[in-house]
Formats: structure tokens, sequence, C-alpha cells
């Protein structure tokens, strides 16, 4: 009877651990993992709760519709001049500065739902699924197109990841990107095929030439309507004659091929070991990605494969703290949010353009390799001007081919006020300073701050400190 009354005393107290309030260091990591940097108000909800109810409260605060109004030029599909290389130079430009133009005022756009969102986390994954199903503005040319995807990307950001494989091979946007509407029966086009294998479902070494060959025939026939931009079906142009994908045979298809590779448990891997990379660490354990990869499979939910992550052991362990860098996003929009400025949006998308993260301009059809890739010494001295600027209340320059013609002012301003901000978080300058470094910091500052310096040098000084690059 003794034992039994222990053993129940010590489960209570057990559980009473689990369920307490998980504190300021745990909410902060949760919410710069899986958002951007938290503002004080943000980071004090959170630490109230216990792990599990922090992350549910996360899950469940997804939204799949952006909030931030879309200006109008973007509700409305501008094709390229059905002769464009007859136009005359001036007419070539033209056009070109107008694409310049809508495609910075996307930028900006997302750039302010970024900021202005109820739901960091739902954003954070969007752009994870822009890095992963990658399409760019330079080859797509037309900044509505991309904008559709990008709402079909947050559609389904926590969703189905099968529904989502399903409708980007139809976005014409990634049509364009790849060449879809090249795949023909007489002459298939391989680019989608061989893409949706090696980088969105199986990665490389689980496919064959042949099976990409295979695919691309299956592919035939999708294609874009020029004037409307809206996906099309050449039945004419599709190949149905039976194809044989990954040791399946029959007249697929594109649909059909989608579901072959869902099948695959190399796709449930991948995308579990992407996940992890992207929240957790560099180094994905195989154990625990084949375990959770193997439940994804069944359903290719997203939202059940995240929580399982976020509430893993590996994700709170204190190695795997501080050990990513910032994405230029992520330490544009977190210093934004944290601070509470509020510049125009096009110098921050401007800015990050300059840091190495082209929103809606991916690098290739790979994306931004991220973490280290963000840093070397061009990137990094660019980093501590862009903070420079941010925490001094200077102006940062817009390029004037990126403005229009009624913009008023070719510089944006970022003034923010530090004593009011730190008198925010606490009354007295020691809590304020402490405060500070836990707001803006994952670990220690590598340089000491003097805490007898006036507010402004004191932030100043923690912003461009290396640990503020890191999450």
């Amino acid at each position: 009877m003794r034992n039994w009354v222990l053993s129940l005393i010590l489960l209570s107290l057990t559980g009473l651990t689990y369920a307490a309030a998980m504190g300021e260091a745990d909410a902060w990591h949760l919410l710069t993992r899986t958002g951007f940097a938290p503002d004080p108000q943000e980071l004090a909800s959170y630490a109230s709760l216990s792990r599990t109810a922090a992350v549910d409260r996360l899950l469940a605060g997804a939204t799949q519709q952006a909030v931030t109004p879309v200006p109008a030029d973007l509700a409305v599909y501008m094709p390229q001049p059905e002769h464009f290389k007859n136009l005359s130079p001036d007419e070539k430009k033209q056009f070109r500065g107008q694409q310049a133009q809508r495609n910075l005022e996307l930028q900006a756009w997302w750039m302010e739902e970024m900021i202005a969102t109820p739901a960091p986390l739902t954003e954070h994954m969007t752009m994870f699924w822009h890095n992963h199903f990658v399409s760019s503005s330079q080859k797509v040319k037309s900044a509505r197109l991309m904008l559709v995807q990008n709402e079909l990307l947050r559609r389904y950001a926590l969703g189905n990841f099968g529904d989502m494989l399903h409708a980007i091979a139809k976005d014409p946007a990634m049509i364009l990107y790849l060449d879809t509407q090249q795949d023909r029966k007489a002459q298939p086009n391989e680019n989608f095929a061989r893409e949706v294998m090696e980088l969105f479902t199986l990665g490389i070494g689980h496919y064959s030439e042949q099976d990409v060959q295979e695919a691309a025939r299956a592919y035939t026939g999708w294609s874009v309507d020029r004037q409307t931009g809206a996906f099309m079906y050449r039945p004419g142009q599709h190949d149905d004659g039976i194809k044989t994908v990954l040791g399946h045979s029959g007249n697929f298809n594109g649909d059909d091929v989608l579901d072959i590779l869902l099948a695959q448990p190399a796709t449930a891997e991948w995308i579990t070991r992407k996940l992890w990379r992207e929240f957790i660490s560099t180094d994905p354990d195989p154990l625990t990605i084949e375990r959770d990869a193997a439940i994804f499979r069944q359903h290719y939910e997203i939202r059940p494969l995240l929580r399982a992550l976020l509430l893993s052991d590996a994700f709170w362990s204190a190695k795997n703290r501080g050990n990513l860098v910032k994405s230029p996003v992520e330490l544009i929009v977190g210093s934004v949010r944290q601070l509470q400025i509020h510049p125009d949006p096009r110098a921050l998308a401007i800015a990050s353009r300059q840091l190495g993260q082209n929103i809606f301009a991916p690098p290739n059809v790979k994306g931004w390799p991220g973490d280290d890739a963000w840093i070397n010494s061009t990137t990094l001295l660019l980093r501590k001007q862009f903070l420079d600027l941010l925490t001094r209340g200077q102006q940062m320059p817009i390029p004037k081919k990126l403005l229009a013609t009624d913009t008023p002012n070719d510089t944006m301003n970022f003034a923010y006020a530090p004593q009011a901000w730190l008198s925010r978080l606490a009354p007295l300058p020691a809590e304020q300073h402490r405060s500070a470094q836990a707001v803006l910091l994952a670990v220690a500052p590598v340089n000491a701050v003097s805490p007898d310096l006036p507010a402004a040098q004191y932030l100043h000084s923690l912003l461009l400190d290396p640990a503020y690059q890191l999450k």
C-alpha cells in the first residue's frame, strides 16, 4: 500500500513538472524557430505555458489566408506581350520596368504580411515550402502568378502534403518555371519529372533515368493559358501510352505518377528530414526520421508531423539551441517585430535581396541552401550594416529604377525609440538589460556588453553581437 501511494505521488509530481510553465528561454527557442523572433509581449504570453500547451497553441493558431490586403496591381494578370521579341528597345525597357515594380510590390506585400501576421508559423512554413517547391519570378515573369503560388503554399502550409503536391504540379508558375508547357507527346520535356523526384519527393538515389523519362510522358499536355494565366490541359499533346515508373506500369497521367511517388517510403523520409533540418539541427537522427516518416506516410498530414518534431527531446535539447543561422528574412522580420519598428516594407525587401535572400527569386531550382551558407565575409558585413541602419534611425536608399512614378521619397527611415522599448520590458535599468538580452539573443553575447551604456548604445551592442545572428 505504501509503495502504491509513493508511486502515485511520484507520478503526480512528474505530471506537474511536465505541465509546468516553460519560461522565457524555452518560449524564445520555440517562437524563434517556428516563426520570427518574438516581441516582449509574445514572449511573455508563451513563457507561462507548458511546452505541450505552447506547441498546441502555435499549431491551432496557424491560418490559411494572409491578413495584408493584396495591392490592386497584383490582382490582375499581366501577360508578356505575345510578340515580345518584335518590340522596340524602349517598349521592352518599359515592360521590364513595370515587371520590376510589380515584383518589388509583391516582395513588399509578403514582407508586410510576415511582420503583421498573427500567425508567424504560417509564414515560416509558407517560406519553407517556397524554398522546397521552388519557382522564380525571374523566369516566370509574372508577379500575379507568383502571388497565386504563394497563396497556394500558404493554404497547404500545415495541411496535407499529398494534396499540396498535386496542386503545385498544376500551378501555372511551377509549370512555366520547369517548362512543363513544353512537355509534349512528340517531344517530352523532363524538367518537372526530374525535379519532382529529386527535390520534391524522393531525393537522389531513389529513382532511375528511365523513371524520369517515363514520368515525363505522363505530364505531357499540362500547360498554361497565356491569356488568363490559368492551368490548361491539352489532350492532343498527352501521351496516352503505357508507362512504367518505379516498377508500376499503366496508362498513367501526371496525377497517377504523383500518387506512385507518394507511396514510396523515401518521400516521407525526405520531407521529414527537411523539416528536421529546418527546425532542429543540420544533423537529423536517422531512427527518429524513420519512425516519424512511417507515421507521416499514412496520411501525409503536416501538422501532426510538425507537432511530433516540436515536442521531441531533440528540439528542446541544449545542444540544438543557438545552433542555426537566421536567414536574411528571419533576421530582418524578426528585428522589426521585436523592436516594434514600422519601416516601408519595400526597403526591407531590398535589404533581404542584398543579404542574399531575394524572395520570390531563389537562386536555382534547389533553392537557398540556408544555415552556414547565409554567412560569408560580404553578407556578414551587410547584415551588420543593416542592423546599424536599423538601430541608428538612419535612412536606406531605394534604387530609382524600382520606384513607381508616384513614389514621394527614395529613402526609407528606420526610426525607433530604444529607451521606450527597454522601459516596456521592466522598470529598472538592471532588469531592462537582463530582459533585453533574453528577448534578443539565443545564447550569451560573444562580446561583453556593459550595462552602464545608454539605452541606444546598449541595444545597438546586443544587435551587432555575433550571437544575434543565431536562432
